[in-house]
């Protein structure tokens, strides 16, 4: 990983990082937690990646309950924010900070609408297809909560996590026009922040019968 296109920053974009970032049409976002529980595994690590490459790993620090930089980079409704699974980083930003992230486009949900030949919509499947690149996931299950010692394994894994977004959004789209699923895609986009509200009031299953 060049260390001439990733930083680290502490709680907070700092100005001059919030100012390129909201020069772009779309950035790349993710997280990494203590677990997959909201409100008992804690928001440790946020990334960003603009379209240049340019990837910023921002540590959360313990009970932190504001990042007014990352809030304005998310809330800012002329950037779309690209994930892999929304619903789970949207839904951490929410809880930890109160931001309400939009335009959201998700790239699991578009995998799921456009690869209906296969079951296998994880991040590294993904990218393993559309882009060849095989990722190393080593460092998925690991101690996020220990920031200031993160490792260049967890770091490097941190980066691909987002780095990779972009390509899969323009390739997942042309197959979504391909087959007339494009629209759907955007509505199930629109309609997170609704399950991410759902989600924190510990809702569940509420569309069945």
């Amino acid at each position: 990983m060049s260390m001439n296109n990733f930083q680290v920053c502490e709680r907070d974009l700092d100005d001059t990082t919030l100012e390129r970032y909201l020069s772009a049409d779309a950035v790349a976002v993710d997280t990494e937690t203590m677990g997959l529980v909201l409100g008992r595994d804690r928001l440790c690590l946020v990334q960003i990646c603009d379209p240049s490459g340019y990837v910023t790993a921002i540590r959360i620090a313990l009970g932190q309950t504001e990042a007014p930089n990352l809030k304005k980079l998310l809330e800012a409704e002329q950037i779309t924010k690209i994930f892999h699974y929304a619903r789970f980083d949207v839904a951490q930003f929410e809880y930890t900070f109160g931001i309400k992230t939009k335009p959201i486009f998700c790239t699991k949900i578009a995998s799921k609408l456009a690869r209906t030949y296969t079951s296998n919509h994880g991040l590294k499947n993904l990218v393993l297809e559309l882009t060849g690149v095989e990722l190393d996931k080593t460092a998925q299950s690991s101690d996020w909560g220990n920031a200031q010692n993160l490792s260049a394994k967890q770091l490097s894994y941190a980066a691909n996590d987002v780095r990779y977004l972009y390509e899969l959004r323009e390739k997942l789209i042309e197959m979504l026009k391909r087959e007339d699923r494009f629209e759907l895609a955007e509505q199930c986009f629109q309609f997170i922040p609704v399950l991410v509200a759902l989600d924190i009031q510990r809702y569940e299953n509420i569309f069945e019968h």
